[in-house]
């Protein structure tokens, strides 16, 4: 059998790749322009600033929305996972009460967010960024905490209801806002300034149309009064308050250890250094975004097949989803190794060469993540949210007290090797750990069944 039948045969005999495949295609489709769009938005950017202002700007943005991620309780994780449930199960009313809840909490915490980045932000210029001159820009960039305040709810409401052309279309009017305004800085020779605001103004387009998109979408998939529906159908108060405190604690130790990389680096080292990482990081983003459809098409339909104990299909997912992400990533890692360094060489007289032993380092722990895509939203539905927790926890100390260790004396090198490492270690054993719960649990159903 060829290779092409037997994938057309897949593609035939499995709905779930189906509807995944087809939505990821929609959000891919935009994607695809947008990762050029993205790859221009930095180039300008690095063409338009030099490495230390580049390094600044990451550092600006990154402080401002790991404020906000530091409150968030990850709503739009809660929605697919408990009101998803309730959907699968027909019960639209209890489906309606969490995701009013959800709202709320996620305007509160927004709002609460806001007031402790603006007074946290004289202190980060000061004593991580190292410029108190840039305490205006941190406050003036975290208004776009308020533009997104139902922004994570939004987006599940819109994945539970397998709407994903009006995201992919905004996704794209957010990458063409956000390129066309840098091209205009950098043909009008503007500064820093103008980059950042290209960016808040992109993200403020992307969350304000979210919100509308899912604030239209919620009469259909929940009927016409959901926003009346009390907030007393919901008992298990207790299950999703620990469920958002876990995913709360998950996101802040991702953003500690994890997503708070150039912050780390300018803090150890200078802005400098924190412009050459910031770029490395910015090549592993177009690593990264082709597999990002696949993560927010693939959850809703783990939690379907959890929900209907289908462990045969979810199996099949997980398997042929990974086969598509290794295929994209062994692309990228060759081409990267082929082409990477002559096409630096070109980039502002090869200033940001220093950049490239990073992004070889980066491409091993950044492409097993792309593989494994699924490992923690795969255990968020099978009810073990505290393990990715713990695993993250464990790991994530062990490279942070290596990172006070080795990154001084080795520089932002050290910090890409224990970035890589964590990677590796982390989601291998979150992955395992879910591949043997499927078996368990395959194998206690064959056995009620035999």
């Amino acid at each position: 059998m060829s290779i092409r039948t037997r994938w057309t045969r897949i593609w035939r005999d499995d709905p779930i790749l189906q509807r995944v495949l087809l939505n990821s295609g929609y959000l891919l489709s935009s994607n695809t322009i947008s990762m050029g769009l993205t790859s221009v938005q930095g180039i300008l950017a690095a063409l338009l600033l030099e490495p230390a202002e580049y390094g600044m700007l990451g550092m600006v943005i990154l402080f401002a929305s790991s404020i906000n991620r530091l409150l968030s309780f990850r709503m739009g994780e809660v929605v697919i996972k408990y009101a998803g449930h309730h959907l699968a199960l027909e019960e639209k009313g209890k489906a309606a009460a969490i995701i009013k809840a959800a709202f709320l909490a996620e305007a509160l915490t927004s709002i609460v967010a806001y007031g402790i980045l603006a007074a946290l932000a004289p202190l980060a210029a000061r004593y991580v960024i190292k410029d108190p001159t840039v305490s205006p820009l941190i406050i003036f960039y975290g208004l776009a905490l308020f533009v997104n305040l139902l922004f994570e709810t939004s987006t599940a409401v819109l994945q539970l209801s397998g709407r994903y052309r009006g995201q992919a279309a905004l996704n794209l009017a957010q990458s063409l806002l956000t390129a066309g305004w840098i091209l205009a800085a950098y043909l009008l020779h503007g500064g820093l300034l103008d980059v950042l605001l290209a960016y808040l103004f992109g993200k403020l387009l992307y969350g304000a149309g979210m919100v509308f998109l899912a604030f239209r979408r919620l009469p259909t998939l929940l009927g016409p009064r959901w926003w009346r529906e009390s907030l007393g159908q919901i008992t298990n108060w207790r299950g999703i308050l620990g469920f958002s405190l876990s995913t709360n604690i998950s996101s802040t130790i991702n953003m500690v250890i994890r997503d708070s990389e150039v912050l780390w680096v300018g803090f150890f080292l200078s802005t400098v250094e924190a412009g050459y990482y910031k770029f490395a990081l910015g090549i592993m983003n177009i690593l990264v975004m082709p597999v990002m459809p696949l993560i927010n098409t693939t959850f809703p339909e783990i939690s379907r097949t959890v929900a209907r104990h289908d462990w045969k299909s979810l199996s099949s997912i997980l398997r042929k989803t990974s086969t598509l992400a290794l295929i994209w990533t062994a692309g990228s890692i060759a081409g990267v190794l082929l082409a990477g360094r002559w096409l630096l060489g070109l980039l502002k007289g090869g200033l940001y060469l220093p950049a490239y032993p990073a992004i070889l380092i980066l491409l091993a722990g950044y492409g097993f993540a792309n593989i494994f895509f699924w490992n923690r939203p795969l255990l968020l539905s099978l009810g073990l949210p505290n393990y990715p927790v713990k695993v993250n926890g464990l790991v994530g100390a062990v490279k942070t007290a290596l990172m006070f260790v080795f990154v001084r004396p080795f520089g932002y090198l050290a910090q890409a090797t224990l970035l890589s490492g964590y990677f590796l270690l982390s989601i291998g054993l979150i992955a395992r750990r879910g591949v043997n719960e499927i078996k368990k649990a395959n194998a206690f159903a064959l056995e009620e069944t035999g």
